[in-house]
Parts: C-alpha cells; structure tokens; sequence
C-alpha cells in the first residue's frame, strides 16, 4: 500500500507509544516502563558509569513488552484472561499451576522474543538492544525461556531490566521490603547476585527520584523519524484477525479527507490517529475481543473504555497531542449513543466523523471469528443505514465509501521478496488461519502450504508467525 501521505514520528515518541501498549497489554498502570526504563538506566549506571549503554539499557526497558501483543491470544487461552492473567503472573499472585502452565509455554515466549527483537530491527536500533530483548526471559541458573541459555550468553542489560522491573512491579503490589527479600532470595538464579545487591542497595533512594519527573523530552525536532505504521502494527498484532487494520484504515480515512477537501495538515493528523487509535485495545483482554453476540456483564464498560486509554496514553507525547484528540472520538456517534464522552453532533469536527466512519468501514470489510467479511456492496449498505438512524455522518460515509472503491490495493511483493502466492498466504496466515484452513482456500494440499510457509519465514528471517505478519506488514507484502 502506497501513501501519499508518509506519517512518521520521532524515534522516542515512537518507543514511548509502543512502551504504553505494552503496559496496557501486561495489565500494568501507564507508564510503567517508562519508570522501568530510568530505574534500569540508574542500575547500569551504578554499575559501569555513564556511556552509551545508558541508552541501550532505556531502550530495552522501553521495549520489554512490546512483543505482548503477538502472544496475546496464546495467554488468553492459557489463562482465560491474557490481561489479568499477566498481571498476576507479573506481581506473583498468579496460581501455581498457573504459572507452571506459564513456564511450560515455551512457544509464547519464542513470539514474543521473535516480535520485539524485530521492533528493534525495524526500529534500526543498536544491537545490544536486540540483544537485550531477545534474551529478556533467560535467567542466571539456565532455566529461563526460550533457549535456556547460561549465564556466560545473557547480556547484562536483561538482568538490569528484569530487576528494574522486579523492583518497580513488586515494591507496588506488596511493598518495598517485601520486594527486596524476593529479589535477593533471586539472586544467582534469577540474576547475579552482585547486580541484584547492587539495586537492593539503592532502591529506595531511586524509587524516590522516579517521583521527579524526569526532564522534558518533548523537543523531538532533532530527533531521527521513523514510521508511525510500525506502532500501528504493534497494535493491531493483539488479534489475529486485525492485521494490517489500522494501515488500512489510515489509508480509507485518508483518502476520504482528500476527497472531502480537507487541508493537508488535517490529512496528517487523521492518518496517525488512524494509526494509534486502537492503542487501548491492549487493555482489554482478547477473550471479550473474540466473544460473538452481546457481551457479558460488565465487559462493555472496559470496552467503552478503549479510546479513554488511548487518550491517556499518548498524552505525555506533544507529537500526538491532535491526532490523539481525533482517536479518542472514533466511537463517537452524532445522536450522542457512542463512548468514551458521549459526544454528539454539535462538538464531532469534519476530521471525527470521517475517522468513525472509516473504521467501521474497514470493520465491516473485515473477517470477525463469528461472520465474514461483508461484500462491499453489502458494507456500503450497512454504513449508509447507520448514517440514516443518526450514528454517522452521511457525506463522510459516502466519502469513504468512494475512497474505498477509487483506491483498490492487492498486495503485492516489494522487490521480490515473496512470490504472489507467498504473500497471499502469508495475508491468510496473518488473520489466523491455519494450513488446512489455507489449503481449503488456495484449494491447494496442507503440505504445499507448508512448504510455502517455510519458504516465507525463510525470506524473511523469521520463525513464528506474528513475527512475518509484523515484517510483511513492515515491507508492505501485505496490508
């Protein structure tokens, strides 16, 4: 998919977005890793000095969870909440068997070490970071996931983050001396000895300057750009079904604003908040996600509260101080029925309505667990019945609807990277389907499609599947 429109952000604003979905993902207050990200530079400090590993040590605290999105679903069937359930397992209030289940899933920590060394790369990170993230669940005595490496091949610079976020998880949930018994309890098994007495020796007094909030970082202007799609695909990684859902709506909702006039700063302010505006979603887990009818009680208010999240989690980011307003009123609707504010018509600007009805749009194109893919026809009915009931606005509808039909894409391989056939089933497999799924629908056998598979993480240096989704997403092979 070609934009005319390139929506790039700074290099921080980008980690602090991705680092904010993690700690929604986790089932941990906002802001969470950014305090992880001081405390692990104040510990590699203490340990070596100032240098550049002060960086490399933010960095990976940044970024310590943004491959949670990935392996989302798979703790959502292991423990029926992937939300809660990780911040149990996090806090250690999770149930033995629970967490022995936890530690025998091998395969979960493989996508998640796979995705966020990935985000580094794409992110042109330095190595040591990619380092730091793919080895972020080994531990000291061997018995870490998911190669369970010695110590001798584990980077100082996991155990730093990993106690820094002990510390800031454990000191919250049951206090500080009760953090700091389990932590030296840790040592030489969890992490070196030396460096856990090191942390527990200053934790109290770094606890208390995290309460300082650290200089402002805002003065982005100098800053390296990189592409706001990556957080977008990050986002979109919590549910199978959703690849590629939030480029596809930046790129409708985009289009739309064209054709309906609006300036082109306008343009760019729509295109990112159709981007990141499904940041929230990580805060619910994927179980309500994927429930068909009604939901349970008291599922609708925590989904109600999504775009309240994502509001609040890019305010500390300047970058996003328009595009975030334009997110938080995407379930809005005119006659005042939507959420989080219940706005209506009168306070909807042009830029609001057509990003509400873009999303709906690209939602009713889209295949859900319990229906297919509306045809567009069938779409393009069902968004103008909404506009007639006084949901939606009805020119926007219609510009979306013409954006929709005037910009057909297919994906299509950049460079050669992947064959046509290749990238057809990597978009099947991105959306959850399995090989006998893929074959029944390619009318081809399961072990073609196997071989095919093979071949795509072979061309693009991967090994799980949420990890290809992210970089044909990233290469622009599927959309």
């Amino acid at each position: 998919m070609e934009y005319a429109l390139q929506f790039n952000i700074s290099l921080s604003g980008a980690l602090g977005a991705i680092a904010q979905v993690g700690d929604l993902s986790m089932g941990q207050p906002l802001g969470h890793s950014l305090r992880v990200a001081r405390l692990a530079q104040m510990l590699a400090q203490a340990a070596h000095g100032a240098g550049e590993h002060l960086q490399v040590a933010e960095q990976v605290g940044l970024l310590r969870w943004s491959g949670c999105t990935a392996n989302a679903e798979g703790f959502a069937h292991l423990l029926g909440n992937d939300v809660d359930g990780r911040r149990a397992m996090l806090d250690l209030t999770l149930s033995t068997d629970a967490m022995n289940a936890v530690h025998q899933a091998t395969p979960l920590a493989v996508v998640h070490c796979e995705v966020s060394g990935e985000i580094a790369r794409t992110l042109e990170l330095d190595a040591d970071v990619e380092t730091g993230l793919r080895r972020v669940f080994e531990t000291y005595d061997g018995t870490g996931r998911p190669l369970g490496l010695t110590h001798e091949h584990i980077p100082e610079v996991a155990y730093q983050v990993v106690l820094a976020g002990d510390l800031e998880i454990l000191s919250r949930a049951h206090g500080l001396e009760p953090a700091l018994r389990w932590i030296h309890d840790q040592s030489n098994r969890r992490y070196p000895a030396a460096l856990a007495s090191l942390l527990v020796s200053n934790a109290g007094q770094w606890l208390e300057e995290l309460e300082t909030p650290p200089k402002d970082t805002n003065d982005t202007g100098t800053e390296r750009l990189v592409p706001l799609t990556l957080v977008g695909d990050v986002i979109d990684l919590k549910l199978p079904w959703l690849a590629g859902h939030s480029r596809q709506v930046a790129h409708v909702a985009v289009e739309a604003a064209r054709l309906s006039g609006l300036p082109e700063s306008t343009l760019t302010e729509i295109g990112k908040a159709a981007l990141v505006y499904g940041l929230g979603r990580a805060a619910v887990s994927n179980h309500i996600w994927n429930t068909a009818g009604p939901l349970p009680y008291g599922a609708t208010e925590r989904v109600q509260l999504v775009p309240y999240w994502t509001h609040r989690a890019l305010k500390p980011f300047s970058e996003f101080a328009a595009s975030r307003e334009i997110a938080a009123h995407v379930y809005e609707r005119l006659d005042g029925s939507g959420y989080f504010r219940g706005a209506s018509a009168q306070t909807l600007r042009p830029e609001d309505r057509l990003l509400a009805a873009a999303v709906a749009w690209v939602a009713l194109r889209g295949v859900r667990p319990w229906r297919e893919a509306h045809v567009e026809s069938a779409a393009a009915r069902l968004l103008k019945q909404n506009a007639g009931l006084g949901l939606f606005d009805g020119e926007a509808c219609e510009a979306v609807i013409a954006a929709a039909r005037g910009e057909r894409w297919l994906a299509q391989s950049r460079g050669a990277i992947l064959s046509e056939r290749e990238c057809h089933i990597l978009l099947e497999i991105s959306r959850g389907a399995s090989n006998k799924q893929v074959a029944r629908l390619l009318d081809i056998s399961p072990s073609t499609v196997r071989t095919h598979i093979e071949s795509i993480f072979r061309k693009l240096e991967c090994s799980t599947r949420a990890a290809a989704t992210l970089k044909g997403l990233t290469l622009g092979l599927i959309a």
